[in-house]
């Protein structure tokens, strides 16, 4: 299959697809983002020294003694954390060619205009991305180290933490604001299918502040109200900027339909 095939858009037909053409959208949209990866992996990859500072120096800014106590227990561990790394890395500088993939194969039936919006969309996903990854990296995950660091000295252990364990944490801890503040990007497919508008939204904020703070209680690392708030608080900003941005989508939706 020739690479020029797999990469290019799909054009639009008023017509509903067959389900087979459907399978086989699905099928290339797998392939194409599978090659986008790998190559952004590959590239990634000769960068590990960098990476691998990058992600050390939250645990400098606490206390840039502990990373010399970073052990590495695993004969291949200098090659399966670079790859790990460099696969997280991938998928962040990949991920708004991602994104267009995922769009253009659940909404086939955009129209011109519509499909004219794929990009932006992308490129605010991709900003909301990043903007997680750098509120956990610079905000949330220092304080983090070092309550985790402490609370073991205060449990009368000696905090010595392997490489393998500390990439892996740090990585997936960074990854999973990223994709927290992604929330504004689902909200606004749910509005898109009509599963939601600003009136459910605005509806269920009580519900869902308490939500966000009970969950906040159960996974902020730190007992102090500072920490407590700082893992909070971005989400329930985030949920007022969703009803906001249901309003702008809806009106738009409304029109079209009729």
């Amino acid at each position: 299959m020739e690479l020029k095939k797999i990469f290019s858009f799909r054009e639009q037909d008023d017509e509903a697809l067959p389900f087979m053409d459907h399978l086989g959208d699905l099928r290339l949209m797998i392939i194409r983002m599978a090659l986008t990866l790998v190559v952004a992996m590959v590239g990634a990859f000769f960068f590990r020294g960098m990476l691998a500072t990058i992600v050390q120096r939250p645990l400098i800014a606490v206390d840039p003694v502990r990373v010399d106590s970073l052990q590495s227990l695993g004969v291949a561990d200098s090659m399966t954390i670079s790859l790990e790394l460099s696969f997280y890395a991938g998928l962040i500088i990949s991920f708004p060619i991602l994104l267009i993939f995922l769009a253009q194969f659940l909404f086939p039936a955009l129209k011109p205009t519509e499909r004219k919006i794929l990009l932006p969309v992308a490129a605010f996903g991709m900003a909301l991305f990043i903007t997680g990854i750098l509120f956990a990296y610079f905000v949330v995950l220092p304080g983090t180290l070092d309550f985790f660091f402490k609370d073991a000295k205060s449990m009368h252990w000696t905090p010595t933490w392997t490489v393998r364990e500390y990439y892996s944490f740090t990585t997936q801890f960074l990854i999973a604001f990223g994709v927290a503040f992604e929330m504004p990007m689902v909200v606004l497919a749910l509005v898109k299918i009509g599963l939601l508008n600003a009136e459910k939204l605005r509806k269920a904020r009580s519900v869902a502040i308490i939500t966000i703070f009970t969950v906040a209680a159960f996974i902020t690392p730190s007992p102090d109200l500072v920490t407590y708030l700082l893992m909070g608080g971005p989400m329930v900003v985030l949920y007022e900027f969703c009803i906001i941005l249901a309003k702008w989508v809806q009106p738009s939706i409304l029109v079209a339909d009729e």
